[in-house]
């Protein structure tokens, strides 16, 4: 259990970083990116697990598939760049 609680909390503080990490307009609102980022850490901590994993390996699971996510759905990812000359 309190590993959940620490992918919950990884979670919030990847949404949070997203929101300043993303450049531009962000469409989704900021209590939806930290929910982003807390569904994406406890997915990777339960792939992690799943597989075997350590703690540590856990742990970077969980960050990168959260910010994954949150990057994909807030469209950090194949967001074009529009050039004003």
């Amino acid at each position: 259990m309190l590993t959940v609680i620490w992918f919950i909390l990884i979670g919030a503080v990847i949404g949070l970083l997203a929101r300043l990490v993303v450049p531009g307009r962000n469409p989704m609102g900021v209590l939806l990116t930290i929910l982003v980022g807390i569904v994406g850490a406890v997915l990777g901590g339960m792939v992690a697990g799943a597989v075997g994993a350590g703690s540590v390996l856990a742990f970077v699971f969980a960050v990168v598939i959260a910010a994954i996510l949150v990057a994909l759905l807030s469209g950090g990812i194949g967001r074009r760049r529009h050039r004003v000359f």
